[in-house]
């Protein structure tokens, strides 16, 4: 019998000591997405640092196919909450643009400036507008962080207009964060702040889903152990409450490169997120 005991929880939590070369990340995010940010900008199709709210991070970058859009993406990117924003992904806007779906990829507050209960409002907020500007279905994806702050969109009590809500075709969370109740014992939690009742509260392990949801977790196969276990949990506690549920590892993916997939509109992520 194998048993599993974890007794350094900020070390279980950190992804770029533990990849060859991680340390090029996010930096190797950077160049790609502003080229592809600049490449859509000339042609009229991107528009750039919309405000979805009063705070200087509530901004959102929207990008556009080249006809009427068949529906709208939205992006959340990680960054454990309290790091990067919206300039580095752009790229990852390729895949479901080339199907004919708009993306929007927005910025939030981090903490330690605010709790991760007011950036899922803040997100709701993001969602919102973003559907306002974007007619049909809504797919919602995110990476890390942002995986659990979609995840978050998809439970009960999420911060959503019931209009935007009914119009979520699909929630997809990459390497996310499903419980947060681990990381209270990370050194991470001197800036996250996260305490019981918040971890109860924004949990998406802890809360049902929405009625009729469909959730794909979907993770790198060479990711952390606790990666894999936050990417099973969630699947598996939503299939029992009714929710439509699988959960994916990609193999000899780890959880920089994971989300590459959304750059390519053949990639099997894409086309998950889509239902191509």
């Amino acid at each position: 019998m194998l048993s599993r005991h974890i007794e350094d929880w900020s070390d279980a939590y950190t992804n770029g000591a533990h990849i060859p070369g991680g340390d090029r990340w996010p930096a190797a995010w950077v160049e790609p997405a502003q080229s592809f940010r600049e490449q859509l900008a000339a042609r009229g199709r991107a528009k750039i640092d919309l405000a979805y709210g009063d705070a200087a991070r509530n901004r959102l970058d929207l990008f556009l196919p080249e006809s009427t859009p068949r529906g709208l993406v939205v992006f959340v990117h990680g960054g454990y909450w309290m790091a990067l924003d919206k300039s580095c992904w752009s790229h990852l806007a390729a895949g479901p643009l080339a199907h004919g779906y708009a993306v929007a990829m927005p910025s939030y507050t981090l903490c330690p400036d605010i709790r991760i209960g007011g950036i899922v409002r803040e997100i709701g907020s993001a969602i919102a507008f973003a559907a306002g500007e974007i007619e049909g279905p809504l797919m919602l994806t995110g990476h890390s962080a942002g995986g659990h702050l979609v995840s978050r969109m998809a439970s009960a009590g999420a911060p959503l207009p019931e209009a935007v809500q009914a119009r979520i075709r699909h929630v997809v969370s990459i390497s996310g964060v499903h419980d947060l109740r681990p990381l209270m014992r990370t050194g991470m939690n001197e800036t996250l702040r996260i305490d019981e009742t918040e971890a109860q509260a924004e949990s998406p392990a802890l809360l049902r889903p929405r009625e009729g949801m469909r959730l794909t977790c979907w993770v790198g196969g060479a990711e952390r152990a606790e990666f894999l276990r936050q990417n099973a949990l969630l699947a598996n506690i939503w299939t029992g409450l009714g929710a439509r549920t699988a959960a994916l590892a990609e193999p000899d993916r780890h959880h920089f490169n994971v989300i590459d997939g959304l750059a390519d509109p053949n990639h099997t992520l894409t086309r998950t997120l889509l239902g191509c």
